[in-house]
């Protein structure tokens, strides 16, 4: 195809909306604003009023047209008058005989006023109880129309019934800008259209655009010359913006386009829907031919009911098929309504998520996470596209049936996924759901080659000329897939909608759970340490009492009596323990996180010296086989920590050579968002533990041994331990096996520096 850039060159070369030029078969004056003196003119005023140029130039119009009609033209410039175009005018020339025109008037997108006749001589007048007719039976036949394309064939013949065009068409534009022919209507002996395809080149982006600001464009005769514009001194008749204009001349390359195809005279009645160009019907004659104003007005209202049909004809296209996505949408929803896992939940339903848009693949993306499901390039190529895509997306979605032209490495993967129709759902958490089509080769027949021929100018620019022959060409379009229907891309959204309001929704809920376990938690702490506290007093008096009676009465009561009261003692004792335990763990919970920069290194020799004083008995070794990294971490509970888990180490080891290690798993810490997150680990030779004990020693009083076993405790220590690391935002996991050893592994998080 055409590279793009040589369009733009031959459009700049091709000013269309200036010509400085009118068709022949009309009159163009420019009028003054305070007392509309024709400052510019056509120079086939003679041909037209009888009046040569020179003769109409800075004379008044009053000098030509009755005062009743002047401010009718002025009224027509009032976008609050209810005057509209045309206006019937009878214009007096010079040797007092008088002509009937049409009068079209408007001020120019460059502020001129603009007033264009048509002789009303030259027309053939139709009487406005038959337009009436034809008008409403037209309608009624549009209204019982059920689907686009009867509408379209319906509309080609009221066209050129009305008309008399040899044939009529109606063209659509797709995506890429190119042209179809889905509807036609033409006297027998011509080649048909219908079906054929024009490159979007064969209409510049410029000319779509005047296509847009007018309805309808009339070209009665493409070989005729055009008429230039004269004006007074100071006025320049090419920089007149001439876009509303009805009279405008022709591009000398859409000419050329024409008499190539052999058309003579064409008319146009622009689609439009939402603001876009969506089609046009286009009518074209071999011979020259001149539609009235009358019956113009009449084409270019079928045209906009046909515009306002569209958007219903298109919503009931495809029905039973837009049904089924919608139901199945709603299941979908109502199961993703309940999940706890996205990811889990979007894989769970594979024929369903692909039923959503009518794919072959999806790929459905958290994080790290990636679920493929049917037709997918492989992980590592999703991996790569999903790095290319992020800033493709528009409001969240990226569409395109030809995902190779627009990703090169995609076509190695072509025969899966031409084409791609992907929603961002949470970019921050990387959360994408990807949808895959095959490509789907298709042989696309043009209405002659659609490449131009270009011709290379003496300054080293390229124009570009219309082709010379529309004989059907033949292509094979590789590298796409289906299209994705309208449909399927509104599903889309919707889903994307659904989700993101069932997540906000999980969100809310979540904070509301966590918010009032925040609370019940505090109010557990605080009932515990207010509970312990209270405990103390009377159990200190347990305790206090059994020592007196012991000492007072020890030669009265008898051994057993004795034995029972040193059995209170102790049991005191190991209560007002378990109270300080309870109490430590409740202030702990209750206590500010003081961070500040640790060096674990040297908390670490700090606190194995100290347990070397505590447990002069034991021969240890302790190994540090690479540097501890620094943190910033409270520094108190930490010390904690490390002696907790280095003396459980020593307690639990009953072999001659006892060993703990102190260690890092990874030199390089590990970067989640606005965190870093280390990993350590003790490990020892200690008896270990069995397996179905890994997750009980870390509840508050679970001991694995009798009290008197392993030098007693009350079994809160490993509980302490994960509450510290908890608060460092962590956590911690033991491996152990019974008889060798254990290994305790925990992580500290701490915030990125900026």
């Amino acid at each position: 195809m055409m590279n793009q850039a040589l369009t733009v060159i031959n459009e700049e070369r091709e000013p269309i909306h200036t010509p400085g030029s009118i068709q022949p078969h009309g009159l163009l004056c420019v009028l003054s604003e305070l007392d509309f003196r024709i400052t510019q003119v056509s120079l086939n005023a003679k041909d037209i009023f009888g009046i040569t140029p020179e003769n109409l130039l800075d004379r008044p119009l009053a000098d030509f047209i009755e005062g009743d009609r002047i401010a009718e033209i002025r009224a027509c410039l009032d976008p609050d008058s209810e005057q509209t175009n045309p206006i019937n005018l009878s214009v007096t020339v010079d040797e007092g005989s008088t002509q009937f025109f049409n009068g079209i008037v408007h001020r120019a997108i460059s502020g001129e006023i603009v007033l264009e006749l048509e002789l009303i001589a030259a027309t053939a007048k139709r009487d406005f109880t038959q337009s009436y007719r034809h008008l409403k039976d037209t309608l009624a036949k549009i209204q019982v129309t059920k689907t686009l394309s009867e509408l379209c064939d319906l509309i080609v013949k009221e066209v050129r019934q009305i008309t008399g065009f040899d044939r009529v068409m109606v063209y659509r534009f797709n995506e890429t800008g190119d042209g179809t022919v889905i509807a036609e209507d033409r006297k027998p002996n011509l080649e048909p259209f219908l079906g054929l395809y024009y490159p979007d080149t064969d209409i510049p982006q410029r000319a779509k655009h005047l296509y847009l600001l007018n309805w309808l464009r009339l070209l009665p005769d493409v070989n005729h010359p055009p008429s230039l514009l004269t004006g007074l001194p100071g006025t320049e008749p090419a920089d007149l913006d001439m876009s509303h204009c009805v009279l405008r001349s022709l591009s000398p390359c859409h000419i050329e386009y024409l008499q190539n195809m052999g058309v003579v005279a064409s008319m146009s009645i622009s689609l439009i829907q939402e603001q876009r160009l969506w089609g046009m019907i286009a009518c074209h004659h071999n011979t020259p031919k001149f539609v009235p104003y009358e019956i113009r007005t009449i084409c270019e209202f079928l045209g906009q009911l046909m515009s306002t049909e569209l958007s219903v004809k298109e919503a009931t296209q495809n029905l039973d098929y837009k049904l089924r996505l919608k139901a199945t949408e709603v299941q979908f929803v109502n199961r993703l309504t309940n999940a706890t896992d996205f990811l889990q939940a979007l894989e769970d339903s594979p024929d369903d998520l692909l039923a959503l848009t009518g794919a072959q693949g999806a790929a459905v993306c958290e994080g790290d996470r990636i679920a493929l499901i049917g037709s997918t390039p492989d992980k590592e190529e999703v991996i790569d596209l999903l790095g290319w895509l992020p800033d493709r997306f528009e409001n969240d979605l990226f569409v395109t049936d030809s995902l190779p032209s627009l990703y090169p490495n995609a076509k190695a993967y072509k025969k899966v996924a031409s084409g791609l129709l992907a929603m961002a759902i949470s970019r921050t958490q990387h959360r994408y759901v990807l949808w895959f089509r095959p490509e789907f080769l298709q042989t696309v027949t043009w209405a002659g080659n659609p490449d131009n021929p270009t011709r290379i100018e003496a300054d080293g620019s390229v124009t570009i000329s219309p082709r010379q022959s529309f004989a059907a060409w033949q292509e094979t379009v590789r590298l796409k897939s289906l299209n994705w229907l309208q449909c399927e891309i509104e599903v889309a959204i919707e889903l994307r909608s659904l989700i993101v309001d069932v997540i906000l929704a999980q969100t809310d809920e979540m904070a509301r759970v966590n918010l009032e376990l925040t609370r019940s938690n505090i109010e557990l702490d605080s009932f515990a340490y207010i509970a312990s506290h209270d405990l103390k007093e009377p159990l200190r008096g347990i305790h206090n009492y059994s020592n007196f009676l012991m000492e007072d009465y020890a030669d009265v009561l008898p051994e057993d009596g004795v034995t029972k009261l040193q059995t209170v003692v102790r049991l005191t004792q190991r209560m007002d323990d378990l109270i300080s335990s309870l109490m430590h763990y409740s202030q702990l919970g209750r206590s500010e996180v003081v961070r500040q920069s640790v060096d674990l290194n040297v908390l670490v020799q700090q606190t194995i010296a100290t347990l070397k004083i505590s447990h002069p008995q034991h021969q240890i070794e302790f190994r540090l086989p690479q540097p501890l990294p620094t943190i910033c971490c409270d520094r108190s509970q930490m010390s904690e920590l490390f002696t907790n888990l280095i003396g459980n180490a020593i307690k639990y080891n009953d072999n001659a050579e006892k060993w703990v290690e102190i260690g890092s798993v990874e030199s390089k810490p590990v970067r989640n968002g606005t965190q870093i997150s280390h990993t350590l680990y003790i490990r020892d030779n200690s008896i270990g533990i069995p397996p179905e004990h890994l997750e009980r020693i870390f509840e508050i009083f679970k001991r694995l041994h009798p009290q008197d076993q392993y030098g007693g405790g009350t079994g809160a220590g490993l509980t302490i331990v994960r509450k510290i690391v908890e608060r460092h935002e962590g956590k911690i996991w033991v491996e152990s096996t019974p008889g060798e050893g254990s290994t305790f592994y925990f992580t500290l998080s701490e915030a990125v520096k900026p």
